[in-house]
C-alpha cells in the first residue's frame, strides 16, 4: 500500500475528529437541496444525526465487503502463479496482470471502509469508552487486515520480480487470514464480548 492510502485514512480520521460528521454531512446535504430541502431538515430533527449514522454503517459494510473479497481473491490468483510452470509466459503475464489490479482495486476499496469506520468510532462514539473492549480487539483485526493487505502488495512485487519462493500450498493456507479476520471482525462487532 502506497503512503498515500495511509495519509487519506490519518486525513478522514482528523477530519472527522475535528469537525464532527452530523455538521459535515447536514451541511453537504443542505447545500445539495434547494434552500435547504427535505435532507437538511432530516438531520434538524433529533434522529437525524441515527439516520445519517445509519447511512454511513450501510456504506461501512458494504465497502468493508468489497475490501474482503479482494483479499479472499487475491492470494488465489498468487496459488495459480506458483503453480505456473516457467515456459508458460503468457499465462505467468495474465496472472500478473489480473493481480495488479485486482490489489489497485482493492486498496481503492479498503480507504472508504476504514474511513467510515473511523467516522463511526471518532465521530459517533459507537465502541468508545469503558466496557468497550470488544473494539479494541476490533480495531487490532482491523490493523491485521491491513497487515494482511500490505503483505499480499509484497508477495506480488516479488511475483513480479521472478523471486517468489514459496508453494501454492502456503498460499492455499495464506488464503484463509482473511475469512478468520473476517468471522472475528463480525462476531466482535455483533456479539460484543467483555462489554461491561
Amino acid at each position: 500500500m502506497s503512503p498515500g492510502f495511509f495519509l487519506a485514512i490519518a486525513t478522514t480520521g482528523f477530519f472527522i475528529r475535528k469537525q464532527g460528521p452530523q455538521n459535515w454531512l447536514c451541511q453537504a446535504a443542505g447545500a445539495a437541496a434547494p434552500s435547504g430541502g427535505r435532507a437538511l431538515a432530516r438531520c434538524e430533527q433529533p434522529w437525524g444525526l441515527h439516520f445519517v449514522m445509519l447511512w454511513i454503517k450501510s456504506f461501512h459494510i458494504v465497502f468493508v465487503a468489497s475490501w474482503f473479497a479482494g483479499l479472499f481473491y487475491l492470494p488465489r490468483i498468487f496459488v495459480n502463479l506458483a503453480m505456473v510452470p516457467p515456459q508458460s509466459v503468457a499465462e505467468r503475464d495474465r496472472l500478473l496482470l489480473m493481480a495488479r489490479k485486482l490489489l489497485r482495486f482493492t486498496t481503492v476499496l479498503a480507504v472508504p471502509a476504514v474511513g467510515l469506520g473511523l467516522w463511526l468510532y471518532l465521530g459517533y462514539g459507537i465502541g468508545l469508552g469503558a466496557g468497550n473492549n470488544w473494539m479494541h480487539a476490533k480495531l487490532f483485526v482491523v490493523l491485521l487486515a491491513l497487515a494482511y493487505h500490505h503483505s499480499c502488495g509484497r508477495m506480488l512485487k516479488k511475483f513480479v520480480a521472478g523471486q517468489n519462493a514459496r508453494s501454492h500450498v502456503w498460499f492455499r493456507w495464506f488464503n484463509e487470514a482473511p475469512v478468520l479476520l473476517l468471522v472475528a471482525a463480525v462476531v466482535l462487532v455483533v456479539v460484543k464480548p467483555w462489554q461491561g
